[in-house]
């Protein structure tokens, strides 16, 4: 595991765990002038992935200049997801940071494990639903640029054939590919979307093999819930479209990535160190979107024809007023009601959807 040499040494972690614990900070003191601040990060993948890790580092170094001297942060990359995930949390414990952000979503119960040992260090942990005092959660609505992408992919396939790579599916990547295909058919009733299941975050060759399976079957336009750029590199060598995904990975700029989703969480970042210098901060739970500046809409390409360009950008700017991606009438796989006319979902049936909508011929791994 490629990690920071300093968090790396077992010998620093057992001369940490032999010194007097530090003493404990009431919640809603602020930190004095003079005392810096450490805050560390988890990464599920590598900073240089050009994705999801990447685009939380790039919310790292924000904060960084943002504050200056009264902040020192760390990072741990490369993290698994289970046993591997509550080491690292406990080495940043250990090592004095007192904000931490574990950044993926199957850090989730490791984060709840290690805050119970440290209650004077406050977790945040992206994209899960459990909390407690000293740990809070926050996610995007990813979603709602999966409908924006979607358009465009309805609009542009010339084989009525998109495909979507799925990391795992859980219900964040379940909205995507659900928004994906509502989006993709309000603009071309023929549209069909193939799914693969990649089962891995972050793996260059196996994103690639979905990518190439995708391609096999006809597709011509490929989205992915995935955080490496190999999907993007597999169309550029044998044809098609495709989007950044958390990132804007312009490098594949104008095509085959036409447009992309892209994380922002250097706004959130900037809020929540301030709130702990300034003894505010309070356990929550957010899900920001569009209409936040937490998703953002890419550059659409030249690639991209005027009139679809102009569809996509109407979707991202009703978004932005408040239209839902999931507004009825709408069904889910096997034909029953969900959402009746002008109704949409609550957070809460969102945060736990587990099925397709209808006309989706994928079948999800059980």
């Amino acid at each position: 595991m490629n990690r920071r040499t300093l968090l790396a040494s077992a010998a620093a972690l057992a001369l940490m765990a032999m010194l007097p614990p530090l003493p404990a900070r009431a919640q809603g003191t602020p930190i004095p002038e003079g005392e810096k601040l450490k805050v560390g990060f988890i990464y599920v993948g590598p900073v240089g992935d050009g994705g999801w890790s990447y685009q939380h580092d790039l919310g790292r170094k924000a904060i960084e200049a943002h504050f200056g001297d009264r902040i020192e942060t760390s990072y741990i990359e490369n993290v698994p997801e289970g046993a591997d995930a509550e080491r690292a949390l406990t080495q940043l414990a250990l090592a004095g940071n007192k904000l931490i952000f574990a950044t993926s979503f199957g850090f989730m119960d490791a984060v709840i494990n290690t805050a119970a040992k440290f209650p004077d260090v406050k977790f945040e942990h992206a994209t899960g639903y459990k909390r407690a005092e000293n740990v809070a959660t926050y996610d995007a609505r990813f979603y709602e640029g999966r409908a924006v992408m979607g358009t465009i992919a309805g609009m542009m396939t010339k084989t009525n054939k998109i495909g979507f790579i799925g990391s795992f599916p859980i219900p964040e990547v379940m909205q995507g590919i659900n928004s994906t295909f509502i989006h993709a058919r309000k603009v071309n009733p023929d549209v069909e979307l193939k799914v693969v299941w990649a089962y891995t975050w972050f793996d260059p060759a196996k994103e690639a093999d979905a990518a190439s399976a995708l391609l096999a079957e006809g597709v011509d336009v490929i989205l992915q819930h995935t955080d490496s750029t190999a999907p993007l590199a597999k169309l550029q060598e044998k044809g098609g479209i495709g989007f950044g995904q958390a990132s804007d990975m312009a490098a594949f700029k104008p095509t085959p990535r036409v447009s992309a989703i892209i994380d922002n969480w250097e706004p959130y970042y900037i809020k929540r160190v301030g709130e702990v210098l300034d003894g505010t901060w309070a356990s929550h739970g957010v899900w920001l979107g569009i209409k936040d500046g937490e998703v953002g809409i890419g550059e659409i390409t030249e690639a991209v024809p005027a009139e679809v360009k102009e569809a996509a950008e109407a979707v991202r700017d009703q978004i932005a007023g408040g239209y839902h991606p999931f507004t009825g009438p709408l069904n889910k796989q096997d034909g029953s009601a969900w959402l009746a006319e002008g109704q949409t979902p609550t957070d809460e049936e969102l945060a736990s959807m587990d099925f397709f909508v209808e006309g989706i011929t994928a079948q999800i791994p059980r």
